[in-house]
């Protein structure tokens, strides 16, 4: 099944006071849009952003090619059907960027469900609170039973042309499942995840920050590798074969975006590094794929008591372009690393050196992990 994911990041993030789309709020190391992207990267076919208007340039230089950003409109389901108009997928998620954290893993649950034969889809939490119901001059008209309530969550998932079905009335809804449910269709409920909070103020933020394990033991480590072209091989490079590419010398595959990655994981734990742990003298690794490697580092950290908070991994090369497929890469990295957040960019050093002059491509990778 073809899958579009729509992230709605048009809000003017007014009630953040921050003078600019809440979308680029920074988080950590990225931005609130950046971290949305990356959960979703893993397991759907299309991207596609929803800019507030006048920074639509800004959006793409952040989310990088591959993909698609279209003006939002005044509302946020007008948001929404701006985005379907380009959606390809007979699915499509719907996900706000507020809800930054929200993990691959819960994306994934919507998807299975969807699989199984579900028109719309939306992760929930229960209520806690007692809920009031009040009228205009402040007094109490009922006390709903919290038992059946619960709060609604995204990315929501839903058959694409029953979405757009939906949405031929242009009516307003604060979440997507409400224009199904006005139609009588039947949207499935499945549970949520208290990470997958609406970043709506600075308090917000710092509940979030506490989700990415900030504030707890955090290490960094930055790891590097290079290597020259190697006539005959294969090109590997951040998990992906490249079919048309000269591949690399080199003990293993030579993938060395997932080499820096493991030097990276390794440097941050105090583990080594990729030839202590991997190194020539270990013959069983002769060819071992950058996507093992990363698995068995991710094993290994692991059993020492890290968990990774995000990577991200700078390709440093004339070839190949990795602009089309860098949301294959972040999704191949990513699975290898367990869902670990994956950032993939790439640069060119304007003709010097190895990589400058074609001979080689080399990659620079930091690892932020904290301590269980």
């Amino acid at each position: 099944m073809s899958i579009s994911a729509i992230i709605a990041a048009a809000g003017s993030g007014e009630r953040f006071g921050a003078g600019f789309p809440k979308a680029l709020i920074q988080l950590a190391d990225r931005t609130l849009l950046e971290h949305a992207v990356s959960s979703l990267a893993p397991v759907v076919e299309q991207i596609i952003v929803t800019a507030p208007a006048g920074f639509e340039k800004q959006i793409s230089e952040i989310v990088g090619e591959g993909i698609i950003v279209v003006t939002g409109g005044a509302s946020r389901s007008a948001s929404v059907r701006n985005g379907l108009a380009v959606a390809t997928g007979e699915y499509v998620l719907v996900h706000d960027a507020a809800r930054a954290l929200a993990s691959t893993d819960l994306a994934k649950r919507v998807i299975e469900e969807l699989q199984n034969g579900q028109v719309a889809v939306v992760p929930a939490i229960a209520v806690v609170d007692t809920i009031k119901v009040i009228d205009t001059d402040g007094f109490v008209v009922s006390t709903p039973d919290r038992a059946s309530l619960v709060s609604i969550q995204t990315p929501q998932g839903f058959k694409t042309s029953a979405l757009r079905d939906a949405h031929l009335s242009a009516s307003e809804a604060t979440d997507d499942a409400a224009l199904i449910e006005v139609r009588g269709g039947k949207v499935k409920i499945i549970n949520g995840e208290a990470r997958a909070l609406k970043i709506t103020t600075p308090t917000d933020l710092n509940t979030a920050l506490s989700f990415l394990g900030l504030g707890v033991d955090i290490r960094t480590g930055i790891g590097t590798d290079a290597h020259a072209f190697g006539h005959g091989r294969q090109m590997w490079l951040a998990g992906l074969h490249w079919p048309d590419e000269e591949g690399v010398e080199g003990h293993s595959d030579g993938d060395v975006a997932a080499h820096a990655i493991c030097d990276a994981l390794f440097a941050a734990t105090q583990l080594g590094d990729l030839g202590s742990n991997f190194g020539t003298d270990r013959p069983e690794y002769a060819g071992a794929s950058g996507t093992q490697l990363m698995q068995e580092t991710y094993s290994l950290i692991t059993q020492a008591g890290f968990s990774i908070s995000n990577v991200t991994v700078q390709i440093i090369g004339n070839r190949p372009k990795i602009g089309k497929r860098r949301a294959e890469a972040i999704a191949a990295i990513s699975t290898a690393l367990h869902g670990a957040k994956i950032s993939v960019s790439a640069t060119t050093t304007d003709g010097l050196g190895l990589t400058g002059e074609g001979k080689g491509i080399a990659a620079i990778a930091t690892a932020l992990v904290y301590k269980r």
